[in-house]
C-alpha cells in the first residue's frame, strides 16, 4: 500500500516528466534547491506547504489535480515474497529499490526496501531526512558514512542518521542484497 506522501512523490516527478522538464528547470521556477525536488521526488523528505506549492505552481498543477488519500484501513502489513515493486532512483544508478511498505509513525514516516547492489556500484554520497536501518541480507561491501570506511558483510546491521553524507561500494564481482529502512522525521522547515 503506498502512503499519501508516496503518491505525491510519484504525482509530482510523473507532471514534471509530463511536461518534459528537467529538475534544474522546477528547481529554479520554484526557487528551491535541485537536491530537495530530487529528495521528494524519491520519497527522501517531506515538503513544507510553502515548498509544495512553489513547486506545483511552477507546475502548473491545483492541488484538487493531486490524490492526497491513504488508502491504508488494515490493521497489520504482511508482505509476501515478490509483492514489492521496484522504484526508479534517477540519483542511485546500479542500485535496484523495491518497495516494500510505508507506515506512518509517531512523528515519522517508516519506508523499506529490499536493494540489489551490483557488482562495481559506488553511489555517490548523498543525505536524508531520515534515520537508517540497513541489514546485509547477502554479500560483501563498504558503506561510507562521512569519511569512516565500515565494511559490512552477510548479517550486518547498520544503524545511523542519514543527514551524515553516506556512499556505498561494491568491489566484489556478486551483488549484494540489502534490507534499508527509512524513518524519515517530519518537517515543516523545508
Amino acid at each position: 500500500m503506498e502512503d499519501i506522501l508516496v503518491n505525491l512523490g510519484k504525482q509530482l516527478k510523473k507532471v514534471r516528466l509530463s511536461k518534459n522538464l528537467s529538475l534544474k528547470q522546477v528547481a529554479e521556477m520554484s526557487e528551491v534547491s535541485t537536491g530537495l525536488i530530487s529528495k521528494i521526488e524519491n520519497f527522501r523528505t517531506t515538503p513544507s506547504l510553502p515548498v509544495l506549492l512553489k513547486i506545483m505552481q511552477s507546475l502548473e498543477i491545483d492541488l484538487s489535480e493531486l490524490n492526497l488519500h491513504s488508502n491504508k484501513t488494515e490493521k497489520y502489513i504482511l508482505i509476501r515474497k515478490g509483492e514489492g515493486h521496484i522504484e526508479p532512483r534517477d540519483d542511485s544508478r546500479g542500485l535496484e529499490y523495491t518497495f516494500l511498505f510505508s507506515s506512518n509513525i509517531s512523528n515519522s514516516n517508516l519506508r523499506t526496501y529490499i536493494i540489489n547492489v551490483k557488482p562495481g556500484v559506488y553511489r555517490e554520497p548523498i543525505s536524508t531526512d531520515a534515520l537508517e536501518l540497513l541489514y546485509v541480507i547477502n554479500g560483501k561491501l563498504d558503506y561510507i558514512i562521512k569519511e569512516e570506511v565500515i565494511n559490512l558483510g552477510t548479517g550486518d546491521l547498520l544503524f545511523f542518521d542519514g543527514s551524515d553524507p553516506h556512499a556505498l561500494k561494491n568491489e566484489s564481482s556478486e551483488s549484494v542484497t540489502l534490507l534499508k529502512m527509512y524513518m524519515i522525521k517530519k518537517d515543516s522547515n523545508l
